[in-house]
């Protein structure tokens, strides 16, 4: 598995959310390749437990997120899409981070078979690219409806450059809970981390 570190439209590297990419092994039959190792995980982004699988499906312009959440059960997302494509983001939440508000995004694929970790301290959301897209993902804490958040997607502050092209000029398409979620900046410092 290769790990490395994404770096921002203004070429800064955040550190913390990891793109993997893992040996995949194929011939005219398939293919072959280890999508969790623990050792390997370990090594590249430290010694990390996972308690839960989460499955989810969404149609062409779905756009989940960005959530996170807060301690005393912050969540650290390992995700991969196995059907599909999706636009995956991080954003670092970490007040006194060095890039606080700035975000980085990968192209999850069914043919690239890349994950991307996004540790607790980072909101996540993701744009799904294709007609279907299947997205697992595990988590290091169980969800929790009182430390749940949630920030808007399309805070001009955090100026994410959502591939919105892709939709064909359809707009996103929104759960309530997101499409209320406030900006950035309207956060209180208690809801975000330290």
């Amino acid at each position: 598995m290769q790990a490395e570190f994404l770096t921002t439209a203004d070429g800064v590297t955040l550190q913390g959310p990891l793109l993997l990419t893992p040996r995949v092994f194929g011939d005219d039959r398939g293919f072959f390749f280890e999508s969790w190792n623990q050792q390997a995980f370990n090594a590249a982004a430290g010694d990390t437990s996972f308690v839960q699988d989460n499955h989810s499906r969404s149609s062409r312009g779905v756009l989940r997120g960005l959530h996170y959440q807060l301690p005393p059960h912050p969540q650290g997302k390992l995700v991969r899409c196995v059907v599909g494509e999706i636009f995956d983001v991080a954003v670092d939440i970490r007040r006194g981070s060095p890039t606080f508000g700035q975000w980085v995004g990968a192209r999850l694929s069914a043919e690239n078979h890349q994950q991307l970790w996004v540790p607790a301290g980072f909101a996540h959301g993701f744009l799904t690219l294709s007609e279907q897209a299947e997205v697992l993902y595990k988590t290091t804490d169980f969800w929790s409806r009182d430390c749940e958040r949630a920030i808007r997607w399309d805070d001009p502050d955090l100026a994410i450059t959502w591939p919105v092209e892709a939709l064909a000029g359809r707009l996103p398409q929104l759960s309530g809970k997101d499409a209320a979620a406030p900006l950035l900046g309207e956060l209180a410092n208690g809801d975000l981390f330290s």
